[in-house]
Parts: C-alpha cells; sequence; structure tokens
C-alpha cells in the first residue's frame, strides 16, 4: 500500500538512517522501534510530507488517508469537546449529502435505460457504499465510544477543550484520529499521555482497526498486544521481522548467534584456504587446486554480522541517608483546585523500604499528591514526613522544566556542589552525554535525551525517599531496563508514578489506587492489582486473599499470564458483542427497507411508478434472502457468545 524506497535521511551532517526500503500493507500493525535519537520520528513526519529527505522517497497511492499523532502539537481551543470530536466526521458529513442529492436524482428521473441514469446508480452505490463503510449512521456513538473509552465522561462532552490539561488535548487530537478512520494509523508515543485503562482500550481498538498501524512507543506490552510485525531503526539500518516485539527480540538474538557462528565458520574457511594457498603456491602438481582456491575466494561473498548499538546508560542511585522507620504519613487530607475537589480526606502510610505504585485514572490526584508532599502545593488534613528524610524529586515533565538555552554541561554544573563537581563529565558519560554532545543546547536534544539528563541530575543530591512521576516517559526500552534495575538496587523508599505495567512489574510490592477523590491501598504487584480490578469491573467474586511481597517469583509471572489469558477470552466476548450489534442494526435497515416494498406492494395506487420500475421484485426478493441470512447470521453469534462465556464460568 505505502513503499519506502531507498529512504535516506541526515542530520548535523550525519545520517539517521541511509537507504532504508519497506512497504507498509493494508492490514499491518508495525512497531517501529529503536534507540532515542534513532530517527523514528523522523520517519513519520517523512511519511507525512512535514520533512523531506535526502535521498529516496515515500510513495503513498492516491486516495489513501493518513492520521497523524505527533509528540507534542499546538492545539487550537475554540470548541466544545463534543463539536471537536465531532469535526472527525466532515468526510462523512459530505457523503451524506451527496447520497441525499443522488437519492433524490435517482427517484425523480425516469431514463432508466440511459447512461447518464446508469452513471448515476454507480455514483449513488460507492457513495452509499464508502457511507456505510465509514459506519457514517452510527457517528454519535461512535464518538461516546472513543472519548469514553479515551478516559472521558458524559459530563465532559459540553466543556470547552480549553478546560482541558496538555495530556487530556493529546488524547482529544487522539480522539479525533481514531473517529476519522484513516487508512494507516501513525502514531508517535501515543500511550505517554494515557492512563492503564485508557491504554487497554486503546490496545484493544488498535488490535481490531481495520486499516494499517505504524506506531512508535517504548511500551514493551503495548507493542505486543496490538502489532503484528516489528521493524527497528539501529545504527542507520532497517531491520524488519513479521512478528511482535518479544517474538522479534527473541529472532533478533537467534540472527545474531546464528550470523556469528556462519562468520566464523567462514573465517576459518578462508583461513585454510589462505594456508594451503601458501603452502602450495609453488608446487607444479598442486597449480590447479591453488588457482581453483584463490577463484573461490576472490568470488566469496563475505558474511557480516549485524551491528549492534551497545550504548547503554549507567544509573546507580548514591547510598541513602538512614530515614526514620515511617518516612510519610498523610491523614485525612483533602485538596481543591478551586470548587473542584481532587482529593477527599484520604490516608496513606509508606514504611521505610517500601516500593509503591501510584497508580488510577488520569486527573485522579497522582501528581497532585506528589506535588503537595514536595510543598509545592497547599492541602487541607495532616502530611507528616518522619525523621531525617531527604526527598528527591523526578517530575512528569521533568524534562520541560530544564532551561532550553543552557548547555547539557551547564544544566547540571549549576546544581552541583562540592567534590562532585569534578565528576560531572563522568556522570554525563554514564548518561551517554559524551564529547562534545556536553555543549548542546538543551533546546535541541531529543525528548528521551532530555529525560536522561534530568535523571542525571537526580542523582547528585542523596535522597532517602524517591519520588518519580511518569519517569519512562520518552526512554527507549534499555533505557527502561537500566532505570527499573537501579531502582530495584536502590535502599531507599520508593514512590512511582506510572502506566507502565512492564516496567512496574517486579517493582513495585505495593499498589496505591486514586480512585473518586480517594486512596485504596492494594498489596502485591501491579499484575495482582490489574486481576482483581478486572475481576471487579465485571461483578464476579472478588479475591480475598492479599498478595504479600514475599510471594513466590514465578506467582508474579502466573498472575500476569492469568490477567492476559482473562484479557484474551474479555476481548473475544468483546468483538463477538460487536458483531452482533452490527448484524442487528443490519437486520433493522432490512427489514425497514421490506416493510417499505410491502407497503408499496400492498397498495399500488400510492407508488405505481416504482412498483412498475425495472428490478423492483429483484430487490424486494433480495432483501428477503439477505434478511434470512442475516438472521441466521445472528442466532449462530449468539450461541458463539453463550458458548464463549461458558468457558469463562
Amino acid at each position: 500500500m505505502i513503499s519506502v524506497d531507498q529512504l535516506s535521511v541526515s542530520f548535523g551532517g550525519t545520517f539517521l538512517f541511509s537507504n532504508i526500503s519497506f512497504v507498509v500493507n493494508s492490514r499491518d500493525k508495525i512497531g517501529l522501534v529503536g534507540r532515542n535519537g534513532a530517527g523514528k520520528t523522523t520517519l513519520l513526519k517523512v511519511f507525512m510530507g512535514m520533512q523531506p529527505p535526502d535521498e529516496g522517497r515515500v510513495m503513498v497511492p492516491a486516495g489513501i488517508r493518513l492520521g497523524y499523532l505527533p509528540q507534542q502539537m499546538v492545539i487550537i481551543d475554540d470548541k466544545t469537546l463534543i463539536e471537536e470530536a465531532g469535526s472527525a466526521f466532515d468526510e462523512i458529513l459530505l457523503l451524506e449529502n451527496e447520497v441525499k442529492e443522488l437519492t433524490h436524482q435517482v427517484t425523480v428521473r425516469t431514463d432508466y435505460e440511459s447512461a447518464e441514469y446508469s452513471d448515476l446508480l454507480e455514483q449513488l452505490s460507492e457513495k452509499t457504499e464508502r457511507f456505510h463503510m465509514l459506519e457514517g449512521s452510527n457517528r454519535s456513538q461512535k464518538i461516546e465510544q472513543v472519548l469514553t473509552g479515551l478516559g472521558f465522561t458524559r459530563n465532559d462532552f459540553n466543556r470547552h477543550t480549553r478546560e482541558f490539561s496538555g495530556g487530556w488535548r493529546m488524547r482529544i487530537e487522539l480522539a479525533k484520529i481514531l473517529l476519522k478512520s484513516p487508512d494507516v494509523v501513525l502514531l508517535d508515543e501515543p500511550t505517554n499521555h494515557l492512563d492503564i485503562d485508557s491504554i487497554q482500550w486503546l490496545e484493544e481498538f488498535l488490535h481490531q482497526y481495520h486499516g494499517a498501524v505504524l506506531l512508535i512507543s517504548h511500551d514493551r506490552v503495548f507493542l505486543d498486544r496490538v502489532t503484528n510485525r516489528t521493524v527497528e531503526i539501529s545504527l542507520g539500518k532497517l531491520y524488519d521481522y513479521k512478528v511482535s516485539y518479544s517474538k522479534y527480540v527473541e529472532l533478533r538474538k537467534e540472527r545474531r548467534e546464528q550470523q556469528t557462528a556462519a562468520y566464523k565458520n567462514q573465517q576459518k574457511l578462508i583461513s585454510d584456504t589462505r594456508d594451503f594457498i601458501e603452502r602450495f603456491r609453488y608446487k607444479p602438481t598442486k597449480s590447479v587446486q591453488v588457482q581453483s582456491r584463490i577463484k573461490m575466494l576472490e568470488k566469496l561473498d563475505i558474511i557480516e554480522i549485524d551491528e549492534e548499538d551497545t550504548s547503554a546508560i549507567h544509573i546507580k542511585f548514591p547510598p541513602s541517608p538512614r530515614s526514620g522507620s515511617v518516612p510519610l504519613e498523610i491523614r485525612s487530607l483533602s485538596m481543591s483546585y478551586g470548587h473542584h475537589k481532587v482529593l477527599n480526606s484520604v490516608d496513606l502510610t509508606i514504611h521505610r523500604g517500601e516500593k509503591v505504585a501510584f497508580v488510577g485514572r488520569n486527573g485522579e490526584g497522582k501528581t497532585t499528591l506528589t506535588k503537595i508532599i514536595m510543598g509545592h502545593l497547599p492541602y487541607e488534613g495532616q502530611l507528616k514526613t518522619g525523621h531525617n528524610v531527604e526527598i528527591g524529586y523526578f517530575a512528569q515533565n521533568q524534562d520541560e522544566l530544564l532551561d532550553g538555552n543552557k548547555t547539557v554541561l551547564d544544566t547540571l554544573d549549576e546544581v552541583a556542589v562540592g567534590d562532585i563537581r569534578t565528576k560531572i563529565r563522568d556522570i554525563l558519560g554514564a548518561f551517554l552525554f559524551g564529547g562534545e554532545v556536553v555543549d548542546k543546547k538543551v533546546k535541541v536534544l531529543s525528548g528521551g535525551e532530555r529525560s536522561r539528563l534530568a535523571m542525571a541530575r537526580l542523582l547528585l543530591e542523596p535522597c532517602n525517599l524517591l519520588i518519580m512521576d511518569e519517569p519512562t516517559n520518552h526512554l527507549d526500552m534499555r533505557s527502561k531496563d537500566i532505570l527499573k534495575k537501579a531502582l530495584l538496587a536502590y535502599d531507599g523508599t520508593l514512590i512511582v508514578v506510572s502506566h507502565d505495567r512492564e516496567f512496574l512489574d517486579g517493582l513495585v510490592n505495593k499498589v496505591f489506587e486514586f480512585s473518586h477523590k480517594k486512596i485504596k491501598e492494594h498489596l502485591g504487584g501491579i499484575y495482582d492489582f490489574l486481576n482483581r480490578k478486572n475481576i471487579s469491573s465485571l461483578k464476579e467474586l472478588e479475591r480475598k486473599s492479599a498478595v504479600t511481597s514475599t510471594q513466590d517469583p514465578g506467582e508474579g509471572s502466573s498472575n500476569k499470564k492469568a490477567f492476559f489469558n482473562k484479557k484474551e477470552h474479555d476481548r473475544e466476548v468483546r468483538k463477538i458483542e460487536t458483531q452482533i450489534e452490527k448484524t442487528e442494526l443490519l437486520i433493522s435497515d432490512l427489514e425497514k427497507e421490506i416493510a417499505s416494498f410491502e407497503k408499496t406492494i400492498a397498495d399500488p395506487s400510492a407508488d405505481a411508478e416504482r412498483m412498475s420500475s425495472p428490478g423492483f421484485y429483484d430487490r424486494y426478493n433480495y432483501l428477503q434472502n439477505e434478511l434470512k441470512q442475516q438472521m441466521t447470521a445472528w442466532e449462530q453469534l449468539q450461541i458463539d457468545l453463550e458458548t464463549l462465556k461458558s468457558k469463562r464460568n
């Protein structure tokens, strides 16, 4: 469908990628992966025509519609949420008017045998088919489905978009893209602005999406749940595997092992052949064999091992000063923004050495509470920090808080004190800021680079209560793994606000859920929490046993497997339920049209012209047969649904 042919793009005299080629097919779900700065976002911009390539081209066939969600965008706020979402249906509204006009012309004309009449019928069929393909008659239902799926409530529908925060406005743009139903959806880190519930909804939506999806994400679980193909950009080259991310990692490892083994065998063959040539070069009896082997070496295709980007950040949190046994205690704490109450009389206790997660839908107060703990916001109630508590804080927008006009080196130098100043370059080097990069302005760094720089600043002052608000946003896979290992080794107390399930899995042993202005404590890891939460949402029996931090390590993976098995079952149930809804709508339309025909048959004088038109009874018979088929299909779907539900029970 879309062809990328010998594409090359350079930045600052260095090629991000060179002579890459691949094809995006109509049903592909592609995960575009690679290190920060590898050129993933640049590739999407080339797709959209926002950045010209140095060489090569991207060929998009006429009529193929692209939908693009960048990481950051400027949004104009002059409509309500429902009006802004409805603007996604401009094409459907145009089609609707065209279908009405064409239907009117077909009805009033009587030149049934003319070429013009035949052309009108063809146009009407084409426009009607396009209208139904875009599900134009269901647009109100689709708007509500997408908006609520992305976390908006019905009370939000009439609010002006300017009232929403940046993350929520990004969701509005995502909603508009999904509602437009483009042939190819291009998404750049869509999960950065979503909570866990909305991420799970988006997984389901994209998994079942009728068109192609090309997305950039550092969320392993999200990639595995959505994609069926992985394209990696690494060191200027492109590697394309027709599998999801986790399977790709395995296949890439196997490929390198096979390449290494083949390379070693070939090098041994070359060495042995050269030894033979040198040993018998001057012996007339071996001249034929010598010449043969010389020619063999000349024709030999030398095996190359794919280059691997082994650069990695090195994070090691300094030893933390010992704090009191209860670093943080909150009692009856409330907080409001004007008349909007965010937290209402909440209680929370965190003990020394605990690693806990704050989770919940956006807007439920997670970031607000972290700012209260830091003393950045007023509140009512009691908040007590324990003896000798030193807090370190990584804000959700930490990278945006850096001064863009300062250099990388100056950014650390301004907060470093004492002997640590002599080690600034070593610290920057550990975070992949080496050589001339330290003299770069912060404003030219990528999102991932700014996040790494913000973390480097965090290490300059030892702390024993570390609060991290969405620390994995913009970090690539390897950097997230390294950060997770560093946090596991951290000997202080950790509070992490995150929607990244894979990052939280095995890191935290307690989850605080923020919901309806309250905080609920859940013992166990993130998948224990998700399992219990999912069961509760389905009104099934909630588990009574809490999972403690001393559980068997294998139990965590078992909980994770059970969670995804249940998700897969629920997905199949929803898929069949959706098919039933569509079939019922089609049956309703067929019954209405049949009723119209039968009314004409019962009273021919009411519409004699219609009844005498060619194909009247052919159409009527077709509708009757189609209704029977759809009723049979509906009955089978009901049986399939009951069978699937009984398997779960």
